[in-house]
């Protein structure tokens, strides 16, 4: 069965090595039995979480002083793309923890806000949300209806946000909102948001194709009172902000498209060795053997993209591009291999007894979370004319 390299762009060191052993045995033996199971009951596993964050994987890239494990990008990529392997609505909501709600409150908060928040969200003690979606701005970001004014100490939150990972199970939430109407993308400003606040209404759980393990709501502010101290980053630097963290989040995104991509790998080459047509394996004849090879090939091309952009990222290099090229490449490339999976396995990849039938429902969302492939080659084209 085909496994994980460690000579793609750079050797990963024995540290990285026993990281990836370490996730990729938890993986095996406390996901992969469960994987069908919350699949079908849209069950979001909490319990899962607490144990990966006793692990330090729900804070894979913060700072030890925060409790987090202080790693970096290259080692947030390896973690995801192994959990992808086994189930990617897990690698998915673990990525949009670390990459999103934390991210925000690490990157754009004061020494208050990270002191308060981030030892619980780094140990896995509670789960973050992040919230910047609404029902008429999706890829269009900045055309966002919910508002946020000032009276007091406070600011009173109304709108409403969709698509929200973990909305009903985060403890903390980070959400987007209009501060000055006139002011455009610099009038949007970013709040820390807690259960339970007066107004914060979660509304219902989105019944999805695909990545049923991870948690999808809407969330509605009716005068939702949210303390001024809340602010997150400066008034007016909302968007900008989580523009900034997004680019971490693709490629987060690409990781998890490289995991279910090598998920869909493992279950090919083993199914087509183990079934038989016309006397042979599958494997033995040479339209399967060019689908297991494009399939690798291309697998590799979207590994070297996306470690490439983890270790700009680490070495603090401008990577808007790099990090667009991976999430689009490698979530495309995902969703190719999917489709071959199940074409290699027949009738039967068309069931739920083989696990490329949830790989093939799991893989559209990459194309479309957190910027869909048509605004990262908006992203991409951008940055090339810049140059």
């Amino acid at each position: 069965m085909e496994s994980t390299s460690n000579s793609f762009l750079i050797e990963l060191t024995e540290n990285q090595i026993l990281i990836r052993d370490t996730i990729r045995d938890f993986a095996q033996k406390k996901i992969k039995p469960k994987v069908m199971e919350w699949d079908e009951a849209q069950y979001f596993p909490v319990e899962i979480f607490k144990e990966l964050g006793e692990l330090g994987f729900m804070g894979i890239i913060f700072p030890e002083e925060y409790g987090g494990a202080g790693l970096g990008y290259v080692e947030f990529v390896i973690i995801i793309e192994e959990l992808g392997i086994v189930d990617p609505s897990i690698s998915l909501s673990v990525a949009a923890h670390n990459g999103l709600c934390t991210n925000h409150i690490y990157r754009f908060g004061n020494e208050q806000q990270k002191k308060k928040y981030l030892p619980d969200l780094v140990s896995g003690k509670t789960i973050g949300a992040w919230g910047l979606t609404e029902s008429s701005s999706g890829s269009d970001a900045a055309s966002l209806k919910t508002t946020a004014e000032k009276k007091g100490n406070k600011y009173i939150l109304n709108g409403n946000k969709t698509f929200t990972t973990h909305g009903a199970s985060a403890k903390t939430i980070v959400v987007v909102a209009i501060t000055n109407k006139d002011a455009g993308k610099k009038g949007i400003s970013a709040f820390i948001l807690e259960q339970g606040m007066s107004g914060l209404i979660v509304g219902k759980k989105e019944n999805k194709l695909g990545m049923r393990a991870s948690e999808t709501v809407q969330l509605t502010f009716e005068n939702c009172e949210v303390p001024a101290e809340n602010l997150l980053g400066e008034e007016g630097m909302g968007f900008i902000n989580a523009m900034q963290v997004l680019e971490g989040g693709r490629i987060s995104i690409a990781a998890v498209s490289l995991g279910l991509a090598q998920g869909c790998l493992n279950e090919s080459l083993k199914y087509s060795q183990e079934r038989f047509q016309f006397g042979k394996p599958l494997s033995s004849f040479q339209a399967t053997q060019f689908k297991l090879a494009d399939m690798k090939t291309h697998l590799e091309a979207a590994k070297l993209l996306t470690m490439r952009a983890a270790k700009m990222k680490d070495d603090g290099l401008p990577n808007i591009k790099e990090a667009a090229m991976a999430k689009l490449f490698a979530s495309e490339m995902a969703e190719k291999a999917a489709s071959e999976a199940v074409q290699i396995h027949g009738g039967y990849g068309f069931t739920k007894d083989y696990p490329v039938e949830k790989y093939f429902r799991d893989v559209k969302l990459l194309t479309i979370g957190e910027g869909t492939s048509e605004i990262q080659r908006i992203v991409i084209a951008r940055e090339l004319l810049k140059d």
